[in-house]
Formats: C-alpha cells, structure tokens, sequence
C-alpha cells in the first residue's frame, strides 16, 4: 500500500478512527505504557511520534508522563492531527509530515534532534525502509532511542482467510527492521508483547466493514462483505477473544565519547 494510497485511506477514516482503535478501555494505556517503558521516557525528553495519527498513544503517553516539552506528533494525514484537538493540548505539537519527510530534514519541527522517537504500526507505509530509517536515526541525539512497534510476519486475528493471507504477503519482516536500525548505526534488541483482546463480534465486523486496518482497503465492497461473512460462520461466539502480538523493535544511539 503506497503512501499516497494510505493517506487517503486515513483521511476517509478520521473522524471515526479513535472509535475503531479502541478495542477496550485498558487497550491504549496498555500499550502507551509500554512504550513508555521500553524507551525509558523521562519528562525532558524530546520526543516524537511518527504516524501519530489522532495521538491516542502520545495523547496517553502525555498523560502518564506529564512532559516538560510537547510531544511531536506527525503525521501526513492532517484530518488524523485534527483529532488531536483544536487547538492542541499544549503538551502535544502536530506536524503534517510524513516519515520520509522528517529523514529528509524536509519537516519543520520544533527540536533539531530527538531523545525519542516512536513508529507504533506505520512502518509498513514506509516505502524506502531502510535509508527511511537511516535518516530517523540520524534525528536521534546521543543516548538516543527509536522504538518500532509493529505485528509480527504472521497474526492470529479472526479476519477472513485472503485478508491474513494478504497480511503475511505485504508485512514486513520485524527482523529486517531490525538488521536496518543495526545498520543505520544503533544498538539494537527485537523483543515482543503480547495483550489478549475481548471484543463484541458484531462491533468486530463493523470495524472490518469500515476497513480499520489500511491492509482492508486492498479490497472491494463485495470482497468485503463476503469476508464478513466468512468471519460470521467462521465465529458464531458474541465474543471474539485473540491475542494481538507485538514486535518492539528498539533502536538505541551511542552516546558521544568524552
């Protein structure tokens, strides 16, 4: 899926993005503490999430870590950073960029270089991956961390056979990411996490029908609806129960010798 054809599928999907993403109401404070944790955030840090989309993660890592400075959220989609609020709460800062655009040095942002910089499943949108990732890095200040959060090769989600199928064909690899963070220059360690989802079948289906994962979009109204289908027979429990697996990739820059 191209960036050009994400964008578009983002932007169609603003308005009710926050409402798919939810699962449950321990989902985004779980997963915004993790990855508060695994890069070691501490409240001066300089800090970005890239792909942000309405900032349901950075919104959350605010809250739990009450920063000294606003956390950068970018995105290319500016109806997604229009969910962030208007304006903004003073502890989040939105950019209208894309991943490319900040390795480029092309993004206006507030900080020269960064302690922090987060990609919770955006990579995969990331045409040109490894220089993608050479040029984050490089934003990264010594001591730094770039933490990417991704689906692992292979998922276990109750979707219909040709969308798990086409999920395995288009994925990457989280061991290439990591060998392409190794390679921009940073220490680097591959590790997972894991969170069993509980979710109403039917609210399931009409995330499916409203496409929320970009990976939906490859495929037509009719395909659609008769994957839905397929899940229906598939899972006639009014309570769907799967476990969303996580690969965390984490980046870390050396510090400057004395």
């Amino acid at each position: 899926m191209g960036r050009r054809d994400a964008r578009g599928h983002y932007d169609g999907l603003a308005a009710e993005y926050d409402e798919h993403w939810v699962y449950g109401p321990e989902y985004v404070p779980w997963m915004s503490g993790r990855i508060a944790d695994t890069l070691r955030l501490n409240p001066a840090d300089r800090i970005a999430d890239i792909g942000s989309g309405t900032g349901l993660f950075a919104r959350e890592v605010a809250r739990q870590l009450r920063p000294s400075r606003p956390i950068v959220c970018v995105d290319p989609s500016e109806a997604m950073l229009r969910g962030l609020g208007t304006p903004p709460p003073p502890d989040l800062a939105p950019v209208v960029a894309s991943a490319e655009d900040v390795a480029d040095g092309r993004a206006l942002l507030p900080y020269q270089e960064f302690d922090a910089i987060w990609l919770k499943e955006s990579v995969h949108h990331v045409t040109d991956q490894a220089p993608t990732l050479r040029g984050l890095a490089d934003r990264l200040a010594p001591g730094g961390r770039l933490l990417i959060v991704m689906l692992p090769a292979t998922i276990r989600y109750p979707l219909f056979k040709a969308a798990l199928a086409r999920f395995e064909e288009l994925q990457p690899d989280p061991a290439e990411i990591e060998v392409h963070l190794r390679q921009a220059g940073l220490e680097t360690r591959l590790s997972h996490v894991e969170h069993e989802l509980r979710i109403d079948r039917d609210r399931y289906l009409g995330m499916v029908r409203a496409r929320y994962m970009s990976l939906l979009s490859t495929f037509s109204d009719r395909e659609i609806g008769e994957g839905v289908e397929e899940m229906r027979a598939a899972h006639p429990e009014p309570v769907l129960v799967f476990p969303d697996r996580f690969a965390f990739i984490l980046g870390r820059r050396a510090e400057e010798s004395a």
